[in-house]
């Protein structure tokens, strides 16, 4: 049986999982070991690919979200990809919200039995939003619009972004949703002027996948264009391609996002520092690579080991 479903929950306890892209398979890591120890957060807060992992957590299925993203595979990422020219970034977000959807409950916020908040960024006046209330969907797709990757979310006469823009690491929410005591998450820790080391082969890409003659013409043009940003895959994950060349478009966007978050969370957290703070180490982790989730849960799970004696002293037992 789950860890998750046989620790009681400690509603002392809050979590903030912060923002970091694909980093954040690593909160996964952390609340399995922190179930481990006799931990089990009664409270949690996210920004980003946080807030879609503590929706998932307060759902009941994280379990079914780490086995869902163990097996997760680049081809199988392609296909949550819906491109768009027109909605304000490269990804409208119609097909992630389908993964959102299989990995959560379809509920009000409030309807769920872990008290959930989630960070976003109204892009007009740079606000922070906390969603406490409402649609836990709604909340986590806001959450995770990521500016120029994903399209903004209309909400309420306003358009939100990403919530690592304003609150990277969300442990203010995590004491106004009423915790005593906060673990912190911090998946910037590491990363500003490190860019991802891991090459992919783009030589997988078999020409037995292509459609055949006989296929509908929107068929082969879909899969042509799945196919075409296995390219970008390289320009977005990989390290400048060669001593002295100037960094691509994705290169520079994922490395001014990281500069961004990073200095925002240092001073978020100095402001209000939590009574423990784990920084699972993945600056190795490209912006992208949701499909190295084994490796950040394990990471998230070392992160939680390297503090047990302060944890146990929160509360663990």
């Amino acid at each position: 049986m789950s860890e998750q479903l046989t620790v009681p929950v400690n509603h002392e306890i809050g979590l903030a999982l912060g923002s970091g892209s694909a980093r954040g398979w690593a909160h996964i890591g952390v609340l399995q070991a922190l179930a481990e120890l006799g931990i089990r957060p009664g409270v949690v807060a996210g920004s980003s690919i946080g807030a879609l992992v503590g929706a998932a957590y307060a759902s009941g299925r994280l379990d079914q979200l780490a086995e869902g993203v163990e097996h997760l595979t680049w081809r199988e990422i392609l296909n949550y990809i819906d491109p768009s020219l027109l909605g304000g970034g490269l990804i409208q977000g119609e097909k992630l919200i389908e993964f959102v959807r299989a990995h959560t409950l379809e509920v009000m916020i409030e309807q769920l039995p872990i008290k959930f908040g989630a960070i976003a960024t109204e892009l007009d006046s740079g606000a922070e939003v906390w969603f406490q209330h409402g649609s836990l969907l709604e909340a986590v797709r806001a959450s995770i619009s990521l500016p120029g990757l994903f399209a903004p979310v209309a909400w309420e006469g306003r358009w939100l972004v990403d919530g690592g823009l304003t609150n990277p690491v969300p442990v203010s929410l995590c004491r106004a949703l009423g915790a005593e005591q906060v673990i912190a998450v911090d998946l910037n820790s590491d990363i500003v002027g490190r860019h991802a080391r891991q090459r992919h082969d783009r030589s997988e890409v078999v020409h037995d996948e292509l459609p055949s003659e006989e296929d509908g013409l929107l068929q082969r043009i879909s899969t042509q264009l799945k196919l075409t940003l296995q390219a970008p895959k390289e320009m977005l994950l990989s390290p400048l391609l060669g001593e002295g060349r100037a960094p691509g478009i994705f290169d520079v966007m994922a490395s001014s996002i990281n500069i961004v978050q990073d200095q925002i969370t240092r001073n978020r957290l100095a402001a209000d520092p939590p009574e423990v703070h784990l920084s699972p180490r993945l600056a190795h982790l490209g912006l992208m690579e949701f499909d190295r989730a084994v490796m950040a849960i394990a990471e998230g799970r070392a992160a939680v080991m390297r503090q047990r004696e302060a944890l146990l002293q929160m509360g663990g037992g």
